[in-house]
């Protein structure tokens, strides 16, 4: 039977797809190329000989050592890669160079299809004041602050003032949650400039800052968007991204439940008119903070797929990355905004090689055990693999649990159960975070806000009230989850419970966390 897919990428203009990334992203974007009929080209550092990506690609080019700046970073070394296997296009996947104009240039004047938007989009957008001018020309709601370079402490607390505490300090050429201090008192504001300027130019190598009011309580609202050059622009609905640990997501759904039919059209409609604005092309990120008050404020623009883009394929039936490389091949989109339908609920976590139990901070070790969850409605999206080493060269992220229910109250029993099945042993991971977050019944209640994981399991750990396994385990068990889940109603810290305020007063020694922390296995 022939493959419609593959007639569809037989009119690409290109029948070979370098993957510019690693790890699970690079599994995702090398099954898309197979579904299409595409050959694929991996490139590996040496950590990464024996990694998934490199066995199940057609060919794989070494691109150099360890150190990312050495291999996955260099542009010369991933365009030559391309040239040597005749690769016609270049998928960055997230990361790495995915946002990097200069990266997206070089491949057009290699004559390289880049599956991304071009270089000036990526410029003009990846330059944060830049995008929050191209939000008010697009008439979108921003966030009171100043579109400029603050480079002095008294001019920061002139304007810190006039605007009202708390003010955040942001990169301007920031991303991934780096770069951004929030300054609660006027004392704070010249160790907070410093310490931001400082860390913009460490990861950025542009120490350039700027001030806007802080929104807090918050909840972090993201619309998909995807742009053809036909002049098409659509969006594929919301992504709820609130949990988040360092200003970086760990569990994602879609939809969000604090949106009402009214503020998702406007929300929404917001995305696709800045994207049009700035003349956008292929996939994109719009995220806005949403205050208590419903009001919403645009935050930033990600130039690239990202992490959580399962959780809208769940909910759309549509696969993001064929989309991308049909945008890049010169094709419309396959749908139009009135052909897209949304169904049911979609949640996705992300397991880190990180210890939830100490800050979250990265974790060493290799997998000696790996039994990935599966049945209805559940997704694994990873490269993992029995023996694989952990290093620490590179992102945290192992791989990606994305369930999809009918409604939320399906997805999350299914995503609980799918927690319980997961294993994997050798390292540290969030899973246990996890298996509390989707327990807790503030999730469960939709009471969400970028504060969750201090107000929730970081106050419960600094009070004791989660015991941390000594035995090299990783997991919750069944009795352990149903355990911590009547404590929590019962100590009150539930949905209505927002401030923060650990309830230790209320929980005795002897307490269902710590009889809980009996069952962990």
């Amino acid at each position: 039977m022939p493959n419609p897919l593959a007639a569809e990428g037989a009119r690409f203009p290109f029948d070979a797809v370098l993957i510019a990334n690693r790890g699970e992203i690079a599994v995702r974007i090398i099954r898309a190329c197979r579904d299409l009929g595409l050959r694929s080209v991996a490139v590996y550092s040496d950590a990464d000989r024996n990694a998934i990506h490199v066995r199940l690609a057609d060919s794989a080019i070494h691109i150099g050592p360890a150190p990312a700046n050495a291999s996955y970073l260099n542009i010369p070394r991933i365009i030559d890669a391309a040239k040597q296997s005749g690769a016609g296009a270049i998928h960055p996947g997230y990361g790495f160079l995915s946002e990097n104009a200069d990266f997206a240039q070089a491949c057009a004047d290699a004559g390289i299809i880049f599956v991304g938007p071009p270089a000036s989009v990526q410029r003009a957008l990846g330059e944060k004041t830049s995008a929050r001018r191209i939000a008010i020309e697009a008439g979108v709601p921003i966030a009171p602050g100043v579109n400029k370079d603050v480079t002095d402490a008294a001019e920061a607390r002139a304007l810190a003032d006039g605007i009202g505490y708390p003010v955040l300090l942001k990169a301007a050429a920031g991303g991934g949650g780096k770069g951004i201090r929030f300054v609660y008192h006027p004392d704070e504001i010249a160790s907070a400039l410093a310490q931001a300027r400082a860390e913009a130019k460490a990861s950025f190598g542009d120490e350039s800052v700027y001030l806007e009011k802080a929104i807090a309580p918050a909840r972090h609202i993201e619309v998909q968007i995807m742009a053809d050059a036909h002049g098409n622009v659509i969006h594929l609905g919301e992504r709820e991204c609130s949990l988040q640990r360092r200003n970086q997501k760990l569990v994602e759904e879609s939809p969000s439940v604090a949106l009402d039919p009214a503020l998702r059209a406007r929300i929404t409609g917001a995305a696709v008119a800045l994207a049009q604005r700035c003349g956008y092309v292929n996939a994109g990120t719009v995220e806005f903070l949403l205050g208590p008050d419903k009001q919403f404020y645009f935050m930033e623009v990600n130039t690239r797929l990202q992490v959580e883009h399962p959780v809208t394929e769940w909910c759309t039936g549509l696969d993001l990355v064929r989309e991308q490389l049909r945008v890049a091949a010169g094709l419309p989109l396959s749908v139009r905004q009135e052909e897209v339908v949304f169904r049911g609920h979609a949640i996705e976590c992300r397991i880190t090689a990180e210890d939830p139990y100490n800050r979250f901070l990265p974790a060493t070790g290799s997998v000696t055990q790996l039994r990935e969850a599966s049945g209805p409605g559940v997704r694994v999206d990873s490269a993992l693999y029995p023996g694989m080493p952990l290093s620490l060269f590179y992102d945290s992220l192992l791989a990606k649990l994305i369930v999809w229910g009918p409604d939320r109250a399906t997805a999350i029993a299914r995503t609980q159960r799918a927690l319980r099945e997961y294993v994997i042993a050798g390292t540290r991971t969030t899973i246990p975070f996890a298996q509390y977050a989707l327990a807790h019944p503030r999730f469960i209640a939709g009471d969400l806000a970028l504060s969750f994981i201090a107000d929730t399991w970081e106050a419960d750990l600094r009070d004791g009230h989660i015991p941390t396994p000594d035995d090299g385990s990783d997991a919750l068990t069944p009795a352990a989850v149903t355990a911590i889940a009547a404590a929590l109603g019962a100590t009150g810290n539930g949905a209505s419970q927002t401030n923060g305020t650990a309830p230790d007063a209320n929980i005795p020694q002897g307490s269902r966390w710590r009889d809980a922390g009996r069952g962990w296995r």
